[in-house]
C-alpha cells in the first residue's frame, strides 16, 4: 500500500513538471487563463465587445497574470504556421485589436499581446501608434462597407482564391 501512495505521489509530481514545460513551451505566460477561443470551454460565453470603438473580437486566450506586482489581462493569438521572418501586418492588427478590446472592457491597457506561432512566440508592445492603426483600419472598413465599389488592394493571386469575397470582385479578381 505504501508504494502505491508513493508511486501516486511521483506520478503527480511528474505531472506538475509537465505540466509547467508544456505552459512554458507553448509561449503562454503563467497566470490564470481567464478565456478560451480554441477549445470547448470558455469562461467567457461571448466575444469581447467595444461599443465605444465598434469592435467584436475572439482571442485565443486571455490571461491574467501579475507584473511588478500589477495584475494585466494578455491576449494571446495563435497561428498554425511557423514564424514569417517578419509578422504578418495583419496578425499584428489581429492582436493589437485584442489588446484595445482587452483595454475597453477592463479599463487597463495590456502593456503587450503575444502572437504564438507553431515554433515561436512573440511579444508585441501594445504601442500607441499600433492602438491607432487598429482604429484606422476599423474606420476604413466601415467605409467600405458603405461604399458601393470596393477596389482589390493587393496583388496576391493565392489571396485572390482564398477569398469569401472573390465573386463581388469581377474583372479585379486575380488567378
Amino acid at each position: 500500500m505504501l508504494y502505491v501512495a508513493l508511486l501516486l505521489c511521483l506520478l503527480g509530481i511528474a505531472l506538475l513538471i509537465w505540466g509547467r514545460r508544456q505552459r512554458i513551451a507553448s509561449g503562454i505566460p503563467s497566470g490564470e487563463v481567464i478565456y478560451s477561443d480554441t477549445g470547448d470551454w470558455q469562461k467567457l460565453e461571448k466575444p469581447l465587445i467595444s461599443r465605444r470603438y465598434g469592435l467584436v473580437g475572439r482571442p485565443d486566450y486571455l490571461v491574467r497574470t501579475q507584473e511588478a506586482g500589477k495584475a494585466i489581462t494578455i491576449p494571446v493569438e495563435v497561428k498554425s504556421r511557423k514564424r514569417p521572418i517578419i509578422p504578418h501586418a495583419s496578425h499584428v492588427l489581429q492582436l493589437m485589436t485584442y489588446c484595445l478590446l482587452v483595454e475597453d472592457q477592463w479599463g487597463a491597457r495590456p502593456p503587450y499581446g503575444l502572437l504564438r506561432y507553431a515554433d515561436a512566440t512573440l511579444c508585441i508592445p501594445y504601442s500607441e501608434e499600433l492602438r491607432q492603426q487598429v482604429l484606422e483600419a476599423a474606420d476604413a472598413i466601415r467605409s467600405a462597407r458603405r461604399s458601393a465599389a470596393i477596389h482589390r488592394q493587393h496583388a496576391d493571386p493565392h489571396r485572390c482564391r482564398a477569398c469569401g469575397y472573390r465573386s463581388a470582385c469581377g474583372d479585379e479578381a486575380l488567378g
